[in-house]
């Protein structure tokens, strides 16, 4: 399977459609989020690291989910408010989706196969998170690919996947790969 996402299309909060080619050339980070979720407060990092690196060719594609826990149950206006409101998030904002089972987007789907989960490592919150995600994530089965919320897939300006973060590792960890990936691939 590819690792290349630019063959996929999206959709936007709109419900337009929205070919991943459109960000060739550009360094993107993928996620997939919640508003009520214990990582919600990620944002605020996320749209710092954006605010930093967007002029650089850097976007980040925000994904809502309500998978984990029903943590993000509001409507695709509602969530995207919430955002800028609470978070000043300037970033591209989609369509809430599924990234597990049967129903899970096929972008997720291809960069979790590409990368798989490797564990939440071994942070007093990663001990905690673990059987939440465990418990919720048995529902799918062998289509669980995404672990939790706040999951994000740094893909380079080709449309290649390069790493996967999961919600606990360290933001400053997820801003020196993309910090690194933006200065060595400046075009």
């Amino acid at each position: 399977m590819s690792t290349n996402i630019y063959d996929l299309s999206v959709t936007d909060r709109t419900g337009a459609a929205v070919p991943l080619s459109a960000y060739k050339g550009k360094v993107l980070l993928i996620v997939n989020t919640a508003t009520g979720c214990g990582f919600t407060p990620q944002y605020e990092d996320l749209e710092k690291i954006y605010s930093k690196f967007r002029d650089e060719g850097f976007e980040i594609l925000d994904f809502p989910c309500n998978q984990f826990a029903g943590q993000a149950p509001e409507s695709d206006d509602e969530i995207h408010q919430f955002c800028t409101m609470k978070f000043g998030t300037e970033f591209p904002q989609f369509k809430k989706i599924d990234v597990n089972g049967e129903t899970a987007d096929p972008l997720f789907v291809r960069l979790a196969t590409a990368l798989p989960f490797e564990g939440f490592g071994h942070s007093p919150k990663a001990l905690m998170l673990k059987p939440f995600a465990d418990k919720n994530n048995k529902q799918f089965g062998d289509k669980a690919y995404i672990m939790w919320n706040f999951t994000k897939f740094l893909v380079d300006r080709e449309g290649n996947l390069v790493s996967r973060f999961e919600p606990t590792v360290d933001m400053k960890k997820v801003e020196a790969a993309i910090k690194n990936l933006v200065e060595s691939d400046v075009k």
